[in-house]
């Protein structure tokens, strides 16, 4: 069954901003910490963000002060607040639960002019 559904994703100019929103079962989000992975075409998966069920948060250095990770738990739901995107940017975006080999299906980003 499906189990984490990425959305929000599409088409932004290169400064534009974009939130990003993965709706969990609530089992999922009440037990596990929460990341959001992306890959580029030709590259491999890297890890973006993540967020522990406390709401510690940590992010890898390319999207520091840029990007922002949250969850709500009222709604079982991550989110990714894109800002200031640049083109390096694009990819897909997919989120998944730390710690287990559940993930969405993602959802592309792509900055360009």
């Amino acid at each position: 069954q499906v189990q984490l559904v990425e959305s929000g994703g599409g088409l932004v100019q290169p400064g534009g901003s974009l939130r990003l929103s993965c709706a969990a079962s609530r089992i999922i989000f009440s037990v596990y910490a929460m990341a959001w992975h992306r890959q580029a075409p030709g590259k491999q998966r890297e890890l973006v963000a993540t967020i522990t069920s406390g709401g510690n948060t940590n992010y890898v250095d390319a999207v520091k002060g840029r990007f922002t990770i949250s969850r709500d738990s009222a709604k079982n739901t991550v989110y990714l607040q894109m800002n200031k995107l640049k083109p390096e940017d694009t990819a897909v975006y997919y989120c998944h639960a730390w710690g287990t080999e559940i993930w969405g299906q993602g959802t592309l980003v792509t900055v360009s002019s």
